[in-house]
């Protein structure tokens, strides 16, 4: 024994080499350390020694020659060793043996090798040549043949007999493409001839219907020389393998495929029924037929209850015919046109089909045993008259309800139905079926969807000094329905404006309600004066929670747009403009760049970096910041307007940039312009777009002071406050203004660090600010009786028209909005952020 290591006997281990009972292969197991482990019958035959006698002793002990470390260290590192070594027997004489090693590394146990070495006697006594013959005719995985230097076939194994109904008698000495006359089989010579002129194998891939086959068959054929032991080129050999059933199998899927692209491309019940009709046929069925419940046409839901429909007393169903199709020219086997109503006998398969709800299956049907006389009597003679000998009938269900049957009839092609084929137009008829109730509910959802944007969108855009701007919304009408697109004007603090446009992933009514959820969102944001990209950064971890919205069992939410969410995101593009700098900042969530327009005519597109879409986390977002002359125009707008099926973003960038460099009278009539110039005849997408031509406020009414860190400066900062009301002639907002500025300034000097700066700025209100070092907000609270501060943002917020605060980069603003009217007319604030 051999303290630390695994030690056993002459049991063998479960393993893919190990044959129970054979004693023709010498089997040992060495494991990482080079001990023997295993030791098997076959090994004591050949070197004479007993389990006992070598298990725990080193594999190196056996060896009858030297072995160099160097040779042992790349040992180590293969997966699989072979070659001849010279061993030392028990009496002592050397034994040359071929071995073959395994390093077994695949189960839980620990790695070791498993070495073989055939004894003598363990090949077969047959002759070689013949067990190989035995084998080329055996074979029954592949259609083998050999072909002399003529091409002319000498040998055929019997699985190639069973393929082509022919014996290797009558086959010998013909050309392959003389097997069975066909353009596939003239192809596989030629090939042959390439072969035996290049000495390489090829690979060919046929596609024939042979004699005695009702399909066609599908065939993966390798083409090699044969060659005789001196290497001279003596025929070619062909191997087939039968690939038919994972061809129709791929047919199928390749059709699945098609369905989905082909159906449902509109909006119309009856163009929907006849594009099932159209895929069918001549794919898999010689005629087809889509029978709808009278009254599933209409726009209204299907009614509640039992999905199936009622039959009439005798057990018979009436239907209205809206589509079908035939290999026939002229559909010459209907007898009803699109519209007419007939009923179908209690005993057909549509009857059946629309009685149990489920598919059925007449592989072999007999026309002479089914009554079909039922409503039209001209269909049981067509019926036997074309010789229609397989059906299928599919119920058309969609949520629950039925909505009528798709018929499948085989007349042409002499195959059954399989259950393959069932299975196949089951998929493909759902999804028309589904499709076919959409068309109904399209048109309810849609006019919902509309009522609910007009209420969540802006109606008109607020008044301010920063920019102009007109905007312009146009829903899409496809089958996808109205999106989710958005656009916004928010006035900001210190005459600033926000400009905003956004897109939700999705269309429909939920589209819409997550499109005023976020509205909602950015207009709370913007309202603290948040910078673009931390606005964005906001948004996207509001995204994040709604598409994660889950009660405490971890079930969704009840919450409609949360669900809606879920697994979806959106764009946004977030821009501030000050007409004071004339500075705009940009940052954009996956959304497409604005353009500028100068007041000369010339379109740029902002170089705003993308950013990541609304919803997936983690990754930061940036600002632009770039100076607008006064007069420019900044154009939003979501992808809709530049990109769709007919035109790449490139190509609609460049008819953006074209329609905007158009002359218009004014804002209203330039986005009717762009409009009419730049989307497609019918967007695939809703359109949003919002353009402001940007206005800079007076340099005489803007006045800015620094203020030391002094309490005896703040009766200076009324004093200047007062004579430049003065000068501005705005004299009755003095003693407000000097009020707020007082509590102001004090508080930036008690409160906060230096540098302390004062601004006034006069547009349609007077605005008061003072910025300092500081990142500290103040919070309006309510002074107690013998308190001696806290009193002065309450009065802050009951004279002015609204107050705030906004951080940036070195600190703090905090602002006051005054009328410039009597201080009796303002209204009261009712929040620390409160604006018009």
């Amino acid at each position: 024994m051999v303290a630390g290591r695994r030690i056993t006997h002459d049991v063998e281990s479960p393993n893919p080499f190990d044959m129970s009972g054979d004693s023709l292969t010498a089997r040992a197991a060495v494991d990482e350390h080079g001990v023997i482990i295993e030791w098997s019958e076959g090994a004591r035959r050949l070197l004479g020694y007993s389990s006992a006698q070598v298990i725990g002793r080193p594999a190196a002990d056996l060896l009858d020659e030297e072995i160099s470390a160097e040779a042992m260290r790349r040992l180590r590192t293969l997966p699989r060793w072979t070659g001849t070594v010279r061993l030392r027997h028990q009496d002592g004489h050397g034994v040359e043996a071929r071995l073959l090693a395994h390093h077994q590394r695949e189960d839980d146990s620990a790695p070791h090798w498993l070495v073989l070495s055939p004894l003598a006697g363990s090949g077969a006594a047959e002759d070689p040549k013949e067990l190989a013959a035995w084998s080329f005719y055996q074979a029954s995985c592949c259609s083998m043949h050999a072909y002399d230097t003529d091409l002319r076939l000498r040998q055929a194994n019997h699985y190639a007999e069973r393929a082509l109904n022919l014996t290797e008698a009558e086959m010998r000495g013909l050309r392959h493409a003389e097997l069975v006359v066909h353009p596939e089989f003239d192809r596989v010579e030629q090939c042959m001839a390439r072969v035996l002129e290049t000495g390489e194998p090829q690979d060919v891939e046929v596609r024939v219907q042979v004699a005695g086959e009702i399909r066609k068959q599908a065939w993966s054929l390798s083409l090699y020389p044969i060659r005789d032991e001196g290497g001279e080129l003596r025929g070619v050999g062909l191997s087939a393998h039968d690939m038919t059933e994972q061809y129709w199998a791929q047919k199928r899927l390749q059709l699945l495929n098609d369905a989905g692209a082909r159906i449902g491309s509109t909006l119309s019940v009856a163009r929907t029924a006849q594009e099932l009709a159209d895929v069918a046929v001549p794919e898999f069925a010689d005629f087809a037929t889509i029978d709808l419940l009278p009254d599933v046409e209409r726009a209204e839901a299907a009614p509640s209850g039992d999905a199936m429909p009622g039959p009439t007393a005798e057990g018979s169903f009436v239907l209205r015919r809206v589509a079908q199709q035939s290999v026939l020219p002229g559909i010459a086997e209907a007898v009803l046109r699109p519209g007419e109503v007939d009923g179908y006998a209690a005993n057909s398969p549509t009857a059946e089909c629309l009685a149990t709800g489920r598919a059925v299956l007449h592989a072999e049907f007999a026309p002479d045993s089914a009554d079909w006389s039922v409503g039209h009597p001209g269909r049981e003679e067509s019926v036997r008259a074309f010789g229609i000998h397989s059906a299928m009938a599919v119920p058309l269900t969609a949520r629950g309800h039925t909505l009528g049957v798709a018929v499948f009839l085989r007349h042409e092609r002499p195959e059954s139905f399989s259950e393959g084929d069932l299975l196949l137009a089951e998929e493909i008829t759902a999804r028309a079926a589904v499709c076919i109730d959409n068309a109904r509910r399209y048109t309810r959802e849609r006019e919902t969807a509309l009522a609910l944007q007009r209420a969540l969108l802006p109606q008109r855009l607020p008044v301010q000094p920063a920019v102009e701007a007109a905007f312009r919304y146009l829903p899409t009408d496809t089958l996808a329905g109205v999106g989710g697109d958005w656009f916004d004007l928010i006035p900001l603090s210190g005459a600033r404006v926000a400009l905003v446009v956004g897109d939700v992933v999705g269309h429909g009514v939920q589209a819409s309600a997550i499109m005023g959820r976020l509205r909602t969102a950015v207009r709370t944001l913007a309202d603290i004066d948040l910078p673009p990209d931390e606005l964005l950064t906001h948004l996207d971890d509001l995204v994040i929670r709604l598409s994660a919205d889950t009660d405490m069992d971890g079930a969704s939410h009840s919450d409609q747009a949360a669900e809606m969410a879920a697994g979806l995101g959106a764009t946004c593009l977030y821009a501030v403009y000050d007409p004071v700098s004339r500075v705009c900042a940009v940052a954009s969530a996956g959304h497409p760049v604005p353009a500028v327009v100068s007041s000369g005519g010339a379109v740029d597109f902002l170089d705003v970096p993308a950013g990541p879409p609304l919803g997936l986390g983690g990754l930061p977002f940036e600002t632009t910041e770039v100076t607008l002359p006064e007069g420019s125009l900044l154009v939003l707008y979501t992808d809709g307007l530049v990109e769709s099926r007919e035109q790449d973003i490139d190509e609609g960038t460049a008819r953006l940039r074209s329609a905007l460099a158009s002359p218009a009278t004014s804002l209203d009539d330039l986005c009717d312009t762009v409009l009419a110039r730049v989307p497609p005849e019918h967007p695939a997408d809703d359109i949003a777009l919002l353009i402001a031509r940007t206005q800079a406020l007076d340099p005489r009414h803007v006045v800015t002071w620094g203020l030391p860190a002094d309490p005896a400066v703040v009766a200076r900062a009324r004093k200047l406050v007062t004579a430049q009301l003065d000068a501005w002639n705005v004299q009755e907002a003095s003693f407000v203004a000097e009020l707020v500025v007082s509590e102001l300034v004090t508080n930036a000097i008690r409160h906060a660090e230096p540098p302390i700066e004062l601004r006034l700025l006069k547009g349609r209100h007077l605005i008061c600010e003072v910025s300092d070092a500081s990142s500290t907000a103040p919070h309006l609270r309510r002074a107690r009786t013998y308190d001696e501060g806290g009193r002065g943002l309450l009065l802050v917020a009951q004279l002015s028209r609204g107050w705030g605060t906004r951080h940036n980069g070195t600190g703090k603003t905090i602002w006051a909005e005054l009328a410039l009217d009597s201080p009796e007319s303002s209204p009261p604030a009712t929040s620390t952020q409160n604006r018009p």
